[in-house]
């Protein structure tokens, strides 16, 4: 019988999953091309043969996604795998109708179907939107978990940006760690704040492996989501976090939609600095989707490793990068910083920025006096350093997770934001997971 011949879209994370875990063995099927989005400069790659298997001895081509009508038509296409996060469900149905349109059916997979069975409890941090708080959330979950005598590991949400080859399993459990992988600054802002508490960390791409090797090591696992994301485990218990600065979205937002019925506790993240009919519209949406889900109000209080430093100064506002761009927000803690700790100016990075940072305010344009942390490669974290470094102003505030004054040789000083979290009143996160786990190192709800 002939082989299906698919497409599956992707941003290099889970749309090599879903081919790992669903179509890599899979005989019914013939993974012709991948497509590629959101990240700069992840097409033009080959999807390596040691990780493609046997059946693709030459590896499976990554082409841009605008490709994709011609990638249809020439190679016919039947079916379309849409496998990225963090769109609007109006976006996921425009990419659907060029699909249609060029004669190919166009697919989502169920989660279940790529979710893998653990012999560990899995804890599951992910969310609605970017930005909305993993970071933070995890974070506790981990601090809670380990103060309860548990051996913990993190399992992060590919980030395979370098050479596929080195990224099919990776385990930091040091900074150094970071520097030896050559990490983008994307993976330092998720997998270094996880190090500084003494956590192992996995990430890379094929999460059977990265399964396996955790499990060994681990009393229970913590799968730290990207994006909004979906689970690449099964979760035991299943925490996500929504952002009532944008009340709505996690009802408007792919798979962000599916991790909220999904989910059995649903952290309600930034109350305090929220408009409080904005917390009552998510309360809502919550509660109308999911009324099972066991809803937590929180709060992510910003502080500032030298605050004198900002005081009446003409500051430039450095933000978490993938927060801004595809998940859409026009500021983040940087700023909140910035205005709660007295600077006389927020600078306008934007008639200085050069090359792919320059490009990033034309692609996201609704990007004004912040700058995005972007490096998802050496020239890109270049190009930012250029920026900052061309920028007039006192100080730099970095509202990313990682101290990019480590690794860039920035001309002027800077100082660090930090957020965690904090749950109001009860039940909170050391109640719920005391509840789920105690008594048993194995016993799950």
């Amino acid at each position: 019988m002939e082989k299906i011949r698919i497409v599956i879209m992707g941003a290099a994370g889970r749309d090599f999953h879903n081919f790992n875990v669903y179509f890599r063995k899979n005989a019914a099927y013939r993974v012709v091309a991948f497509t590629a989005t959101q990240i700069p400069g992840i097409e033009g790659r080959i999807y390596p043969p040691k990780l493609a298997g046997p059946t693709y001895p030459d590896g499976i081509p990554i082409f841009s996604e605008e490709e994709l009508p011609r990638l249809i038509r020439k190679y016919k296409i039947k079916e379309v795998i849409f496998s990225y996060s963090d769109v609007s469900h109006k976006y996921v149905m425009h990419k659907a109708s060029i699909a249609l349109a060029a004669g190919a059916d166009f697919r989502l997979i169920a989660p279940s179907a790529t979710m893998l069975k653990a012999r560990v409890p899995i804890v599951s941090v992910c969310a609605v939107r970017t930005g909305s708080g993993k970071s933070q959330t995890s974070r506790r979950v981990y601090e809670i978990l380990s103060n309860m005598g548990y051996k913990v590991v993190v399992a992060r949400h590919p980030m395979p940006y370098g050479d596929l080859n080195k990224r099919v399993c990776q385990r930091y459990s040091k900074l150094k760690d970071l520097d030896v992988c050559e990490c983008t600054i994307e993976e330092r802002e998720d997998i270094e704040p996880h190090l500084k508490r003494g956590a192992i960390v996995y990430a890379g791409i094929d999460y059977k492996k990265i399964l396996h090797r955790a499990e060994e090591e681990a009393d229970i696992i913590i799968w730290d989501g990207g994006n909004n994301d979906l689970p690449f485990f099964e979760s035991d218990l299943h925490i996500v976090v929504a952002d009532p600065h944008r009340a709505g979205h996690e009802v408007g937002y792919y798979p962000g939609e599916i991790n909220l019925r999904l989910a059995h506790v649903v952290v309600i993240n930034k109350v305090d600095t929220a408009d409080p009919m904005s917390v009552e519209i998510v309360k809502r949406n919550v509660k109308e989707t999911n009324p099972e889900a066991i809803i937590i109000e929180a709060t992510s209080p910003i502080m500032i490793n030298s605050p004198e430093l900002v005081r009446n100064k003409r500051v430039l506002v450095v933000e978490d990068g993938p927060s801004l761009t595809h998940g859409g927000m026009p500021y983040g803690a940087g700023t909140l910083a910035a205005k709660s700790f007295g600077a006389e100016e927020i600078v306008d990075p934007r008639p200085y920025a050069v090359g792919s940072i320059a490009e990033t305010y034309k692609k996201y344009p609704h990007l004004k006096a912040v700058l995005p942390a972007l490096g998802y490669s050496a020239h890109q974290m270049k190009d930012l350093e250029v920026t900052i470094n061309s920028i007039p102003c006192d100080v730099v505030i970095l509202g990313t997770p990682t101290d990019i004054g480590r690794f860039l040789k920035l001309n002027k000083p800077s100082t660090q934001v930090r957020y965690e979290l904090q749950e109001k009143g009860s039940p909170n996160l050391e109640e719920i997971l005391s509840q789920t786990f105690e008594g048993s190192k194995i016993q799950v709800c």
